[in-house]
């Protein structure tokens, strides 16, 4: 995979706007009548979650914007979200049968249109459902939250969410940067979540002000914890605790606080001039080193240590970070962070592939000059809320064990979690797709639970 730079490529044009602005009703319609309308639909298989794609885009093609709203909703609390930034070249549109043409249907935009139209338009009100005898904690309103939040809200059940920020939509609100996602759609998202009569309850920490103990003891049949990976993983290298490097997810938060007036701009740790060094190549590396170029940096480069082919990040956006200048160094694997009080550059051994495509050191090391390093290498779990629930095990990595069945429960009876908090850190969608599992084992669980109380 070979791209070159562009040539007329223009710093000062960056911004924090979103980058596309999706379709317009026409441009939408037109795409949606593309559809072949498969009898053997692989997109639909390549959705994590199982979207009805055919269903909605055939109803959109047909002008009827609110039907296909209530298609996607069977499905997904989140169209706005998904058709922004899942990886759709890896599975809906990846498995569009008009990639044999390379033309595959945008079924991302065309979610995203529909999703943007129902929040913009009131389209369609979201009818609260007759409330059942049962009662949820969901802790963390990130997208497993969320999911899981919305589908056991639409069966009938009282959900009551915490989150320990000021707004909800955890990474979505505050680790996606705004020329990706709009804080104003992951808003949107949110109050159709609350018109099912989901309650959110922000700024509230588990485990310091609430703990899992006090929800089952007081009104939950429950619990949910979705509380993602808050713990970045560091380098074990030389000068890892110089002034000047940092976690990608606190550059990301920052800049985002700073944006929506949480905090100065004084605080973000990147400004005019810097030479930055972004340490992984996954999608939050490439956010991190876009937004540096955003901040004003004078370079930017994203050093791996694998080759390009390795690449976690999508190609899309590998591409657009190419193309805003930012730059690559592959099989490239740090050593050590150099400076005395604060960095000025980073260490890394050559690396290079054998015969039999493994890559292995050279003993060979050179330096790039850096004034900030950002780290975006990877994140763990956080054991405050865990521990504030009694008989959760977790791995060695500090990982939730979690059952089959019912589907998603802890080793602690009625505590259930998914999400990051469960597995490595993966797309927002896959953390939806696991998310929906755990609801209807939640909701199979407190069905017994009461079934078995009136039995006495």
């Amino acid at each position: 995979m070979r791209i070159d730079k562009q040539t007329d490529f223009d710093k000062e044009s960056l911004d924090f706007y979103e980058i596309d602005q999706g379709f317009s009703v026409r441009e939408a319609i037109d795409e949606a009548k593309r559809c072949l309308q498969c009898k053997n639909p692989t997109c639909q298989k390549g959705c994590p979650i199982g979207n009805e794609i055919p269903q909605f885009i055939k109803a959109l093609s047909q002008g009827n914007i609110g039907e296909a709203g209530a298609i996607i909703a069977t499905r997904s609390n989140l169209p706005s979200v998904c058709g922004r930034v899942c990886p759709h070249e890896k599975q809906c549109e990846g498995s569009c049968i008009l990639n044999k043409k390379d033309n595959p249907i945008k079924i991302g935009k065309i979610e995203r249109f529909i999703g943007d139209f129902e929040g913009e338009m009131g389209v369609r009100n979201m009818e609260r459902p007759r409330l059942i005898d049962g009662k949820i904690a969901v802790i963390g309103a990130g997208p497993a939250g969320l999911t899981v939040a919305g589908d056991l809200a639409k069966l009938g059940f009282s959900v009551t969410v915490f989150d320990s920020q000021k707004e909800p939509g955890g990474v979505l609100m505050y680790g996606i940067p705004e020329f990706r996602l709009s804080r104003e759609v992951v808003r949107k998202e949110i109050k159709k979540i609350e018109q099912l009569g989901v309650t959110f309850k922000t700024s509230v920490i588990v485990g310091q002000d609430i703990s899992v103990e006090d929800m089952l003891a007081d009104e939950f049949d429950a619990v949910f914890i979705g509380t993602g990976t808050a713990l970045p993983k560091t380098l074990n290298v030389p000068g890892n605790d110089l002034a000047g490097v940092m976690q990608a997810m606190y550059l990301l938060s920052i800049v985002t606080l700073s944006s929506h007036g949480g905090l100065d701009a004084k605080e973000i740790p990147i400004g005019n001039g810097d030479k930055v060094v972004v340490i992984g190549a996954g999608n939050v590396a490439i956010d991190a080193a876009r937004t540096a170029l955003r901040l004003g940096a004078q370079k930017v480069t994203i050093v791996y240590r694998r080759t390009i082919e390795s690449m976690p990040a999508l190609k899309s956006e590998y591409e657009h970070a190419v193309a805003e200048g930012v730059e690559f160094k592959w099989l490239a694997s740090p050593t050590a962070f150099l400076g005395e009080t604060s960095v000025s550059g980073l260490e890394y051994e050559i690396q290079e592939v054998d015969e039999q495509g493994n890559i292995a050191g050279t003993s060979v090391k050179d330096n790039i000059d850096a004034d900030k390093i950002v780290l975006a290498i990877g994140q763990r779990p956080a054991a405050r809320v865990i521990s504030s629930a009694k008989g959760i095990e977790v791995n060695r990595d500090g990982y939730v064990i979690t059952k089959e069945r019912p589907y998603g429960m802890t080793t602690r009876k009625g505590v259930f979690a998914g999400g990051d908090v469960v597995h490595e850190p993966q797309t927002v969608v896959l953390a939806m797709k696991e998310a929906k599992l755990v609801a209807a084992g939640i909701a199979k669980y407190v069905e017994a639970k009461r079934l078995m109380e009136e039995l006495g």
